[in-house]
């Protein structure tokens, strides 16, 4: 026997992608009622009219997600009130094809034959309108739901540059795109993904400069996924499903919620990926550089931008190995340090009960559950609870003699260097792969250190991203790319290399083609 819904209204009979509408108004009101379990749905809206000639029609969309107006003006007013008389008492009979060609005033109309197309125009926001007799119905744009207007970047924050973030909704993030990129070459892409969230993603690339095979491999693991999960909420699911390695510790893909980055990654022949309701968009392929690298370092002059690079650059490294360095110091390399500050670190942990490596991973630990906890609290009381948690609490262990000062000190200057890192997954990455370098220094001291480094960069070199080598332009190593850690003049005359463009000059010569030796106006004057 099988198994029951245990409640709510009976489950759609059979399949309807393939159902085709048959032209009979009574009939095919009630199939659409029963795709949509109505009326138990409040949600879909029928509206039933006569046309001119007696014929009867109806229309369908769901409340919440159209804009009422373009369907009383747009279509119920040209429809019901602005038919003309073809004779005196007479009015001419009207069908579908009437109706698509002289009353819709609609910019975007789309006839549609079977009841899984036109479920899929009114999931949408589109308004379906259906014609007596007619064995097909038409699908009127009438998008028209609430949504959250461009604001400030929350994650990607600069001090120069544009302040324009993404939001959550597909058409406003390309158009933001299509603002800065002025380029007729800039193409969109639109599939759609997702058995039950039927999720719009879109593809954008610069076709004359982005590689083909780029473009199409892309597509192709985008239209793979095509209906077989069934949810598809955020570009970071998306991403999971088409990267390379996605048991991976380190990211594949460059999340970003700056349409201004998104841009330069496009003339630069990176292919971008928006998914509809995500105010993040995926840039693909991704490098090991470009992790540490912000829009604001090509907003400011090269050595402000060089500067802020190497700092952060330090701050990766400090946050992966700091803590790490302390253990194999305490633990197994005494001699390496000088005797003064020796006697300080012993002194300082005479009278801890716990081994170096227990005291690292209790703060730590610590650290982490402080950070996770102000991020889900409301952030009314967020900040006083960091507070209590940073400073009270290890006030109190060091007071209790439980962890050692000069360890408040090393974990402080680690969080602090986490949080330089611009890109929330490689931070997260980092995070991870702290914790591996101090069980490998507790147990082997700079021995363990050295081979967590080497099998580290041996991952990091045999990773891919669609089909990029994850370390280029490093290794393999591409000289004409030299926007590697150093911040390079604008006037850089090659696209990264790596990529493949089918435009490899992005800067022709004489771009800065002036002299300051050149006679200015006000000098002849003088």
């Amino acid at each position: 026997m099988g198994r029951r819904r245990p409640f709510g209204p009976p489950a759609v009979e059979g399949r309807f992608d393939e159902e085709r509408f048959t032209g009979a108004y009574a009939k095919d009101l009630e199939r659409l009622k029963a795709i949509f379990v109505a009326p138990t749905n409040v949600d879909l809206v029928i509206r039933e009219f006569d046309l001119a000639g007696g014929k009867r029609a109806f229309l369908a969309y769901l409340d919440g997600l159209v804009d009422r107006k373009v369907i009383n003006y747009a279509i119920l007013q040209p429809l019901m009130l602005l038919i003309r008389e073809e004779g005196p008492g007479e009015k001419k009979e009207v069908d579908l094809e009437e109706v698509e060609k002289r009353l819709l005033p609609g910019h975007q109309l789309k006839k549609v034959t079977t009841f899984g197309a036109a479920s899929q125009e009114i999931v949408a926001g589109n308004t379906l309108v259906f014609v007596e007799g007619d064995r097909a119905a038409l699908s009127v744009e009438t998008k028209g739901w609430e949504h959250r207007t461009i604001g400030l970047p929350q994650t990607e924050q600069v001090v120069r540059g544009p302040q324009e973030g993404f939001v959550e909704t597909l058409r406003a993030n390309t158009a933001a795109i299509r603002r800065i990129l002025r380029s007729p070459g800039l193409v969109t892409e639109i599939f759609t993904v997702g058995a039950r969230s039927r999720t719009d993603v879109a593809l954008m690339y610069l076709y004359e400069v982005a590689n083909p095979k780029l473009v199409a491999e892309v597509k192709r693991r985008i239209q793979m996924i095509g209906e077989k999960i069934d949810f598809i909420g955020d570009s970071g699911s998306l991403e999971q499903l088409i990267e390379d390695h996605p048991h991976a510790l380190i990211p594949q893909a460059i999340a970003t919620e700056r349409p201004d980055r998104c841009a330069a990654f496009l003339a630069e022949g990176h292919v971008v990926v928006l998914v509809g309701p995500s105010p993040y968009a995926l840039v693909l392929p991704a490098t090991f550089t470009i992790f540490l690298h912000t829009p604001e370092d090509y907003y400011l002059r090269w050595p402000f931008g060089t500067f802020l690079r190497l700092v952060r650059f330090l701050g990766a490294f400090i946050t992966l190995l700091l803590p790490a360095f302390y253990i194999g110091i305490v633990n197994f390399h005494q001699e390496m340090i000088p005797t003064d500050l020796l006697l300080a670190i012993a002194a300082a942990r005479e009278n801890v009960p716990f081994p170096a490596i227990i005291e690292v991973f209790i703060m730590e630990s610590s650290f982490e559950l402080i950070r996770e906890a102000v991020i889900r609290i409301p952030s009314v009381i967020g900040p006083t609870i960091g507070i209590v948690g940073a400073l009270i609490l290890g006030q109190a262990a060091v007071a209790a003699s439980i962890v050692s000062p000069i360890l408040i000190i090393i974990v402080a200057i680690t969080a602090l260097c986490s949080f330089v890192i611009p890109n929330f997954n490689a931070a997260f990455s980092l995070r991870i792969l702290r914790f591996v370098f101090i069980a490998l220094a507790g147990l082997f001291g700079f021995y363990g250190i050295a081979f967590g480094v080497m099998a580290l960069s041996v991952h990091l070199v045999s990773l891919k991203s669609f089909g990029v080598p994850f370390m280029s332009p490093i290794a393999p190593y591409r000289p004409l790319n030299r926007d590697r850690i150093t911040r390079v003049g604008l006037d850089q005359p090659y696209r990264p290399w790596y990529l493949r463009p089918l435009d490899l000059i992005r800067a022709r010569k004489g771009s800065r083609a002036w002299s300051p030796q050149d006679e200015s106006p006000g000098e002849e004057e003088a």
